[in-house]
């Protein structure tokens, strides 16, 4: 396996703007993560889902690229699902050549520029993170303003790289459900960042107590709920009167399950029991439960059960 090389550029292949001229733009004048993105990788993402109160997840197919990535207003969070594909990236004084790989992360904070050569086409998961969003789970943790991000280039974290490619698999199905999986995941990530990717790591506390009954019950209610309840991590945690960071902790420390995989697994029983009647249609059922298509139940179904719903309800009878 081919190791990244790290070494200082001379004079003539520095870029024209220093780094810290770059990261001197105010945030207004920097174009936002998604429309840069689509200028340099010159198509649209295969599958995109952003939240004003979060960022966006995107997953590219792009071609070969030889150009200037600008400065944005976003930090972008990136994971490679194969590999390798040779790159090259320069970025004031530094060099890297190397080659992407699973279990990697690269970093490009707000307001960083370089210049990036990939020789093959490549698919990547992107996560486009507002500031604003660190700063918002640091105060939720209780801990100090989050210090810069470090910048990455396939930097081994396995954790990290994991959590943003199973992002790639809610990108599509139940609106409820993956919309839930991402307010999730957004803070977690943003969580991982503060710990494993800052200039000073932040220290997080441990879990201390669940949630009460009362306030347990009245999440599992709404979570349940048929109707058009509003389920996202903001509501939830705002009916327990806690933030989103210590709503997910405590919910999970009351059920030994978070809210989106408890969700899930009330879901499948619900799939489960709709199943079992021979008069509705598979289609009807994804519909019922709010899938996006027959084919997005089928594949969430496949991937819990290890069964198809077709092939599942063969059996049972």
């Amino acid at each position: 396996m081919s190791k990244q090389v790290l070494r200082v550029l001379s004079q003539e292949h520095q870029p024209d703007i220093s780094r810290a001229q770059q990261r001197d733009l105010p945030i207004g004048e920097r174009p936002h993560a998604d429309a840069e993105m689509t200028r340099v990788l010159k198509t649209k993402p295969v599958r995109m889902a952003s939240d004003p109160s979060s960022g966006a997840i995107t997953f590219w197919k792009h071609d070969p690229l030889h150009d200037v990535v600008a400065p944005m207003a976003d930090h972008v969070i990136m994971s490679f699902p194969a590999g390798p594909v040779r790159f090259e990236r320069r970025n004031g004084k530094e060099f890297v050549n190397g080659m992407t790989r699973p279990g990697t992360v690269t970093v490009i904070p707000a307001g960083s520029s370089s210049r990036w050569d990939i020789y093959q086409p490549l698919n990547v998961v992107q996560l486009y993170l507002p500031h604003t969003t660190l700063q918002r789970v640091a105060h939720e943790a209780d801990v100090a303003a989050p210090a810069d991000l470090v910048e990455r280039t396939v930097h081994p974290d396995p954790v990290t790289s994991r959590l943003l490619l199973s992002a790639a698999d809610a990108l599509e199905g139940s609106a409820a459900l993956d919309s839930l999986f991402r307010h999730q995941l957004t803070d977690l990530l943003a969580t991982r960042l503060l710990a494993a990717h800052v200039g000073s790591p932040t220290t997080f506390q441990p879990v201390m107590g669940g949630l009460s009954p009362k306030v347990l019950s009245r999440a599992i209610e709404r979570l349940r709920s048929d109707s058009d309840s509003d389920v996202s991590l903001a509501a939830l945690a705002a009916d327990a009167g806690l933030s989103r960071f210590h709503f997910c902790r405590a919910f999970k420390e009351s059920t030994g399950l978070s809210p989106h995989a408890w969700l899930r697994q009330h879901r499948l029983e619900q799939a489960m029991n709709m199943l079992r009647d021979p008069d509705a249609s598979v289609v009807s059922i994804a519909a019922a439960l709010g899938y996006s298509s027959q084919t997005a139940f089928a594949a969430a179904f496949r991937k819990l059960t290890g069964e198809t719903p077709s092939d599942w309800r063969r059996r049972i009878r």
